[in-house]
């Protein structure tokens, strides 16, 4: 049986697949082939793959006897590494493929697909382009079909019945990586501890599309074991335990009873314990959301966790902060998570203990705000209490490593469907020049207390070249943007020194510094090397000592800098 998956990418509030990410849908639907046909050849396509050879994709397809599509941007954003199929590449790829069986599933089945933030986004309609359209779980309803053999046979709703049943689909599944493109590159994994959302008990959040699968079903820790188990026995070493609204209340107590469970830390102990006995060269083990909430009602516990993930994880960790918004009358409105005074304290006990920095250059771990714009109750004061939040957090020196400004998304049976678009639309000069005083007096001064001038990133990995700029990052849940002004071979690690400052990236060069052999514009990058102190040092190059590359540079101070940081 051949089989084809082609992976248009997903994101979601809960969970990512673009590039170098690689969410859970692909892994656990070849895993649900393989546990039904063992014998079945299955072909893992990216949509870039396909937009790079067209014609070969087709090709394969047309010999195939099923062909399965999973796509769906619900948050969208910018990515370096891919780009989500669009609306258009659906159809046109579906009308090309006429022989075999058609299906298509994830996010964009269930919600749509998003494009751009402040739209409204209408569920499509396939139906006249695919035999199957699963609105349940694509795993089980491709498992189904594989063993009844039958389209007539199969609901195209139907959902697992539990976390258990995906167990041996997450495991099984692991090996489809080895044909992902970023394969023994910088490619992460996304693993899933639980979907559902805990507030679903009261709603949750007005626009968010997590409260729609109910509350949480946890996996065991042992399924989540053996799965990275699994992806590190073919080569994984880039894990994110993203795929849960928050990673504090896995396990947690009185899921179903209260708007804010009790986390369990002794059940994140054992999770992360578990994951580096099967996994101990992990290069990356990073969480991602978490309901700042938890962490204001449930402090000691908050705080006992993220010890216990310092003492697990890699640094660079980001604990993604729904916040949504500091104006009091949008949170009650909307049923968010937090007040403003709530969400403050969580950031201030996450900086306590996460602030310290790291071997790779980064702070262990720190918050990530999310704000929406458009959202129930919003007015243009809304925009200047969110403003003088983030000037706060920047006053008090504490430390937010990304602040993630956007639209709201409306999405059919969320509250926010019956409002659509009305309230963005009234704001969107506001919003815009709003995002632009973010990104110039909060964002750029925040990153320079993250990673001040001379700070060392190990580990970057070189993603892609601009003309004549290199563009690097850590492979990390949210990695900072590393650019270089001189063209570095690609699909390498290296190590950065942190020269300058943009309002979401930085200006590195290649570490330790070759002084021998640095282009002058990238010389002229370095602070305190002028363009006259540049071309004494071209003009004098190569030094076999630190003493004669000193008595060029004639600036002792400098010289005291450099020393560390260069090599011949």
């Amino acid at each position: 049986m051949k089989i084809i998956i082609l992976d248009g990418y997903t994101d979601e509030p809960a969970g990512l697949g673009v590039p170098p990410y690689l969410d859970v849908y692909p892994r656990y639907v070849a895993g649900a082939i393989w546990t039904a046909e063992k014998n079945a050849d299955i072909r893992y396509f990216t949509i870039d793959d396909v937009r790079r050879d067209t014609g070969r994709f087709i090709e394969q397809a047309l010999k195939s006897d099923l062909v399965i599509l999973i796509a769906g941007v619900c948050v969208p954003g910018r990515y370096l590494g891919g780009d989500p199929i669009k609306p258009w590449e659906i159809t046109r790829l579906a009308r090309l493929i006429e022989k075999p069986i058609k299906i298509i599933g994830g996010p964009v089945a269930q919600f749509g697909l998003g494009v751009e933030g402040g739209k409204v986004v209408e569920p499509p309609e396939f139906s006249d382009l695919f035999d199957i359209v699963v609105k349940g779980d694509i795993e089980v309803v491709v498992y189904r079909l594989i063993k009844e053999k039958s389209i007539e046979k199969i609901d195209p709703f139907e959902k697992r019945p539990s976390q258990k049943f995906i167990s041996k689909f997450a495991t099984r599944g692991a090996e489809i990586i080895t044909q992902h493109p970023c394969y023994k590159l910088n490619l992460i994994c996304e693993v899933e501890t639980y979907r559902g959302c805990p507030r679903a008990i009261i709603g949750g959040c007005s626009f968010c599309i997590e409260p729609l699968k109910g509350l949480p079903d946890f996996r065991p820790v042992k399924d989540i074991v053996e799965e990275i188990k699994a992806l590190y026995s073919y080569g994984v070493r880039f894990i994110r335990l993203g795929r849960q609204p928050d990673f504090f209340t896995y396990n947690a107590e009185n899921i179903g009873e209260v708007e804010f469970p009790k986390p369990k830390p002794e059940e994140i102990r054992r999770l992360l314990h578990g994951i580096r006995t099967v996994a101990p060269d992990l290069h990356t083990l990073h969480i991602d959301n978490v309901n700042p909430g938890t962490i204001y009602h449930h402090k000691e516990e908050a705080k006992k966790i993220i010890k216990i993930i310092i003492e697990y994880h890699t640094p660079g960790d980001v604990a993604a902060f729904g916040v949504e918004s500091a104006d009091p009358k949008v949170v009650k409105m909307n049923g968010l998570k937090v007040m403003p005074e709530e969400a403050f304290e969580a950031i201030k006990i996450v900086n306590e203990f996460g602030a310290v920095r790291g071997w790779n250059g980064l702070p262990h771990l720190l918050p990530g705000i999310n704000f929406v714009h458009g959202l129930i109750g919003e007015t243009r004061e809304t925009y200047s209490l969110n403003y003088q939040f983030l000037e706060r957090i920047l006053k008090e020196n504490l430390l937010v490593r990304r602040i993630n400004i956007r639209q709201v998304m409306i999405f059919k049976n969320t509250k926010m469907w019956s409002y659509g678009a009305s309230i963005i639309s009234k704001h969107r000069e506001t919003f815009r020049k709003y995002k632009e005083m973010i990104r110039k007096n909060i964002d750029l001064p925040m990153i320079r207390k993250i990673v001040p001038k001379w700070t060392v990133l190990r580990e970057c990995f070189i993603e892609n070249h601009n003309g004549g700029l290199t563009y690097a990052r850590q492979v990390a849940s949210y990695p900072l943007l590393i650019c270089s002004k001189t063209k570095l071979e690609l699909n390498k690690f290296i190590d950065f020194i942190i020269v300058d400052h943009g309002y979401r990236s930085v200006i590195g060069i290649p570490y330790p510094i070759d002084i021998n052999r640095l282009e002058r514009r990238v010389l002229e990058d370095i602070p305190g090397i002028t363009k006259l102190k540049a071309s004494r040092i071209i003009a004098n190059r190569p030094f076999k000592s630190f003493e004669e590359f000193k008595s060029i540079l004639n600036d002792d101070n400098l010289a005291k800098i450099l020393e560390k940081h260069i090599s011949f």
